[in-house]
C-alpha cells in the first residue's frame, strides 16, 4: 500500500493545486497525509491571530477528513517559512515519521516565497531522511526508504516573471472536480481574504479555471492537474514514476 504526503505552505494550497490527484490516489488505496507547514495566521483582514489560526486549522481538518487523509499540524507562521536549519529540522521530523512513498509538494517556480521555501524544505527534508547525523526536531529515527517527489503547478500556472509553466505530466481530475471544489469550499475564511488581498472574486472559480487551462494544455482532458517530477538522485535508486503507474 502506497503512502502519500501532500504538503503545501498554507491551508487551501493543497486544495487549489493538488486535491484532485490526492482524491484519485485515495481511490486507488493510498494512505494519505495532508500537511500545511504554515498556520494561516496572516490570511485575514478581520480576525485576530489566535482566532484565524483556529479557524483555518478546523477548515484544513475538515478538508482532510473529506479526502480520507491524516491531518498534520503546522509548524510555522505565515510569512515565516524560511529555508533555515531550525525549520528544516521540524519538516524533516514529519517526513521521517510519515515515510512517504510519494511526496506532492509546491512548485519551485511559484509567485510567493512561502510556497517556494516550502518546496525547498520538503525536498531537502526528504534528502536528509536517512542521514543519522542530521537531527530532527523532535528527534525521529532516520528512514532508509525511497520516495518520489512531484511538484504541483504554480498558482496561476505562471512563474514569478509571468511566464507560463508547462507540466511534465497531467492527471485527469474531471471525475473528482465536484469533490475538489467541496474541499476548497471548506476554507471559507479564504473567500473574503483572497478577494480583498488579490482581487480573486471567486476562489473556487479561479481554481476551476486553472484546471480547465491545464486540461486544454493536455489536449485530452476537460479538467486536469499538472505535475513536474523531481530528479530522482538522492531520493530513489531508479528513475521511478509511481504517479503514472497508479493513475495512468
Amino acid at each position: 500500500m502506497v503512502t502519500v504526503l501532500a504538503a503545501g505552505a498554507h491551508p487551501d494550497d493543497i486544495e487549489f493545486m493538488m486535491a484532485g490527484t490526492v482524491l484519485l490516489l485515495k481511490e486507488r488505496g493510498a494512505v494519505l497525509h495532508m500537511w500545511n507547514i504554515a498556520n494561516g495566521c496572516c490570511g485575514t483582514l478581520t480576525h485576530g491571530r489566535d482566532e484565524i489560526i483556529h479557524l483555518r486549522s478546523e477548515e484544513a481538518k475538515a478538508s482532510a477528513l473529506e479526502a480520507g487523509a491524516v491531518w498534520h499540524a503546522p509548524v510555522a507562521d505565515d510569512m515565516a517559512i524560511f529555508f533555515s536549519a531550525e525549520l528544516l529540522a521540524k519538516v524533516a521530523a514529519v517526513v521521517r515519521d510519515i515515510k512517504p512513498d510519494i511526496m506532492l509538494v509546491p512548485s519551485l517556480f511559484d509567485y510567493m516565497e512561502d510556497h517556494l521555501n516550502t518546496a525547498r524544505l520538503l525536498t531537502m527534508a526528504a534528502f536528509a531522511r536517512g542521514m543519522p547525523n542530521f537531527k530532527t526536531e523532535p528527534p525521529v529515527p532516520r528512514w532508509d526508504g525511497e520516495t518520489v517527489i512531484y511538484h504541483a503547478m504554480p498558482y496561476g500556472l505562471r512563474d514569478w516573471t509571468r511566464r507560463v509553466v508547462m507540466p511534465g505530466q497531467y492527471v485527469d481530475v474531471s471525475r473528482v472536480m465536484d469533490r475538489k471544489r467541496l474541499m476548497l469550499a471548506m476554507h471559507r475564511t479564504q473567500g473574503e481574504w483572497l478577494d480583498a488581498s488579490q482581487g480573486v472574486g471567486s476562489y473556487i472559480g479561479a481554481m476551476d479555471e486553472m484546471c480547465r487551462e491545464l486540461g486544454e494544455m493536455s489536449g485530452r482532458f476537460t479538467y486536469a492537474e499538472g505535475w513536474m517530477r523531481h530528479n530522482h538522485i538522492g531520493y530513489s535508486r531508479s528513475d521511478e514514476d509511481p504517479l503514472s503507474d497508479i493513475l495512468g
